[in-house]
């Protein structure tokens, strides 16, 4: 059954790295038009679009890099392979999305005092070819925006893009019928509003991953409950759990048996049992678990050496 779900998972990547290879193509195709688009229209909010999707061609190019990395396999000296790569990845683009919503922030305030001349009709233009090809991005990615951190920040970053683009739109709109230059201004702020919340969303969520913390769908008093539930099982202890990657999700616990199971040989079925009940009983797969079966007598022991140790 693990064979399956490393196969599952393997083929899952693969796609990821098929996604994000054609979002980032798309994407860089944005880059280029709205350059051009902000140096004709003078447009502080497609300048601020055109350094967001900057940032999106490189991140999605990063996490391209990182997908493909993590299809290598694991190795003596690398025994998870390179799973944590895409949280690495994602831990990058999110701090690079908050230094783009900053800069946003400022240029916007900047400008509200003293807007610049923006050519509106042009500026239109480019919000729509922007916003349509953000949301073919979308279409692409949105299939595989669960499966991995990796995603999550790409998919995040064109939709942060796409919303942007909508903002540009407006601006141009209000621009060319009220000539309210400040609109501009405004939509660079809109722009960084929506960049920076969610980029300290997707800051927790990795450093939470690097930290080795608990997942948040994981309750581990209810798991420790289960177990305790199972014939035989005595006591449960050293209970851990966390995330290699975003995907990956490990488990490792000491499970204290009655002395008679190892003489009867009894241990086998329990051990079976325990996985059947972290299978049965909780929404994550945990495909890598470490469960240690031990008696009282172990366990005593384990007690006086980290006391006296």
């Amino acid at each position: 059954m693990t064979h399956v779900h490393e196969r599952h998972h393997h083929e899952h990547r693969h796609a990821s790295r098929r996604r994000l290879a054609i979002a980032f193509g798309i994407t860089f195709c944005i880059v280029l038009a709205q350059l051009i688009g902000s140096a004709l229209t003078g447009s502080l909010a497609l300048l601020t679009d055109t350094a967001h999707a900057a940032v999106d061609a490189s991140n999605l190019l990063f996490a391209l890099f990182a997908a493909s990395l993590a299809l290598r396999p694991a190795s003596d000296r690398k025994t998870w392979g390179y799973a944590r790569v895409e949280v690495l990845a994602a831990l990058a683009q999110s701090l690079l999305l908050i230094c783009v919503g900053v800069y946003a922030a400022i240029e916007g305030i900047e400008r509200f005092s003293a807007p610049p001349h923006v050519h509106s009709g042009g500026l239109l233009v480019f919000g729509i070819v922007g916003l349509c090809a953000n949301a073919a991005s979308m279409l692409v990615l949105m299939g595989e925006k669960e499966s991995n951190l990796n995603l999550k920040a790409a998919f995040l970053h064109v939709l942060n893009d796409a919303l942007g683009s909508v903002g540009v739109i407006v601006a141009a709109v209000v621009i060319r019928f009220t000539g309210f230059y400040q609109a501009d201004a405004i939509a660079g702020l809109f722009i960084a509003c929506l960049i920076v919340p969610r980029a300290f969303v997707l800051l927790y969520e990795t450093v939470q991953i690097l930290l080795e913390s608990t997942p948040k769908e994981v309750d581990l008093e209810e798991v420790r409950r289960h177990l305790m539930n199972v014939h035989h099982v005595k006591d449960v202890h050293d209970l851990h759990a966390s995330k290699i990657g975003s995907d990956l999700p490990i488990l490792s616990v000491h499970v204290v048996l009655e002395k008679h199971c190892f003489e009867s040989a009894h241990a086998l079925q329990i051990l079976r049992d325990v996985q059947d009940c972290l299978s049965t009983h909780f929404p994550v797969s945990f495909l890598h678990s470490t469960i240690q079966l031990e008696d009282a007598e172990l366990h005593a022991r384990e007690k006086k050496e980290v006391i006296h140790g």
